[in-house]
């Protein structure tokens, strides 16, 4: 059920930077069409985009605000209309517990943008409700609008947190674990359907997400390693590519472990590759590209903030 995304085309949320970008990049690199569909461009996807306006492979840009389910129908219309028959899906976009969508910080309070009486958590819409949604589209689309029988892929950004317990970020932790559990759920499309759902759950990553947000990079002192971008991008096409895929980022010589991959994989990214287990999994440890050391300092802002009067009413 590998694919080679050749001549294939991409749908792929959250793509105008980071993990998503170098995914995007890569598919590009390896004959695939790609809709880009995100809030907007950092410069360097702008280039991206502009190289890719008109040679084939192609790459479009719809901005899309992927907590609308309306723009979510919208980018999968366009990106029909701009390629035809849509081969994968990754619905990438993600955020890591902004201050403006906190469980420290309450809809109403700080920095908070999420409304007291909204009924809803901007970090769920964008990291869990968007992801279901854009899965229940992509499904949709597949059976009953391809028509050339080609087996079809949505792939998923779990994360290392969806084993862990972390204090400082306790929804982005809920919406990972439910992220893996969903993806494992539709591990059966892949046999009945030829549609492969799987995830990379990667480690700590140099994007972005924490590198512009000093609050985040609290976190990380002198002994942690970063997983890059580009090493899980390689392990997102490897998972739509291969059928089996080495321990070693990039390695296709078999010498290390393989892990076979069918629907329901979640590969975990560090510095290596692993097969995360449904049960009795040993969970990330600390391998290298895993450990974000520095744990204490926000962990005492966070029971300060506790500490306030009042706080969460």
């Amino acid at each position: 059920m590998s694919i080679s995304v050749q001549g294939k085309t991409a749908i792929v949320t959250g793509a105008g930077s980071g993990i998503n970008l170098c995914f995007a990049r890569l598919l590009v690199e390896n004959g695939c069409n790609v809709l880009i569909a995100d809030l907007a461009l950092r410069p360097e996807a702008q280039v991206f985009v502009d190289e890719h306006k008109t040679d084939s492979p192609r790459v479009v840009f719809q901005e899309t605000n992927v907590v609308d389910w309306a723009q979510l129908e919208r980018m999968f219309e366009v990106a029909e209309k701009e390629f035809g028959e849509i081969d994968i899906v990754c619905p990438g976009a993600g955020v890591y517990e902004p201050l403006w969508s906190n469980f420290w910080r309450p809809p109403g309070a700080g920095d908070s943008k999420d409304s007291p009486t909204g009924g809803r958590y901007a970090i769920i819409d964008i990291n869990l409700t968007h992801p279901i949604r854009t899965t229940q589209l992509a499904i949709a689309h597949f059976l009953n609008n391809c028509t050339s029988g080609r087996p079809k892929h949505i792939l998923h950004i779990s994360s290392i947190a969806a084993q862990n317990a972390n204090l400082a970020n306790p929804v982005y932790c809920a919406t990972k674990h439910a992220i893996s559990g969903f993806v494992r759920s539709l591990a059966n499309l892949d046999k009945k359907f030829g549609i492969r759902v799987t995830a990379v759950a990667p480690g700590v990553i140099k994007t972005p997400l924490w590198t512009e947000h000093p609050e985040k990079m609290k976190l990380i002192d002198g002994s942690d390693e970063w997983v890059t971008p580009e090493e899980v991008a390689e392990v997102m096409l490897a998972l739509l590519q291969q059928d089996e895929v080495s321990e070693t980022i990039g390695d296709r010589s078999g010498n290390g472990q393989q892990f076979k991959v069918e629907g329901g994989t979640i590969l975990e990214v560090s510095k290596t590759v692993r097969a995360v287990a449904q049960f009795n999994d040993p969970g990330p440890g600390n391998r290298p590209g895993n450990t974000a050391s520095d744990h204490h300092e926000v962990e005492e802002e966070t029971y300060k903030i506790l500490e306030q009067k009042g706080w969460g009413l």
